[in-house]
């Protein structure tokens, strides 16, 4: 599904972000995508993907669930 509509962005995208990419906190993902840089609608939902992800991936850093807050 689409997150980001001015910027096109998926859950897709975030999650392979955090998969592949490492991804742990907005400002990161905001830095990548460019999500939440526009109109600021999607943040809420971005951040949700963003701890979804972070959650399926426990082994990618000891404290990916609390990184996401930040």
């Amino acid at each position: 599904m689409y997150v980001c509509l001015c910027k096109g962005v998926t859950d897709h995208e975030i999650r392979g972000m955090v998969h592949h990419r490492g991804v742990t906190t907005m400002r990161q993902l905001r830095d990548e995508l460019g999500v939440s840089t526009q109109c600021g609608r999607c943040a809420r939902c971005a951040k949700d993907v963003l701890q979804e992800a972070l959650a399926e991936c426990q082994g990618c850093s000891a404290d990916a669930s609390f990184a996401a807050a930040a």
